[in-house]
């Protein structure tokens, strides 16, 4: 088992290309692989995407797109945002 956290947060854009690609290839190759990251371009190379939000399993998605973990982000955000401003009231 490989745990990486933020493995690209502090790369190129070509290294961190590189290292995901070598995370993908050892996935393929029957490794398994927990990810921690923000970043929606590392997230869409994994097989699935877990989102938490103060320590609880809110959301997850299946073979995502980069865009698909960006756009769910934002909806989460804004939705917590909002309940937040619910509750200071």
């Amino acid at each position: 088992m490989v745990f990486a956290d933020e493995p690209t947060g502090a790369l190129d854009i070509r290294s961190a290309r590189d290292v995901l690609t070598l995370l993908r290839r050892l996935a393929d190759q029957g490794q398994t692989i927990i990810m921690v990251t923000h970043d929606p371009v590392a997230a869409s190379y994994s097989d699935e995407v877990l989102f938490l939000a103060d320590g609880s399993l809110i959301d997850r998605l299946a073979r995502p797109t980069a865009g698909d973990v960006a756009n769910r982000m934002a909806v989460l955000v804004e939705s917590a945002e909002r309940d937040s401003t619910v509750w200071s009231r």
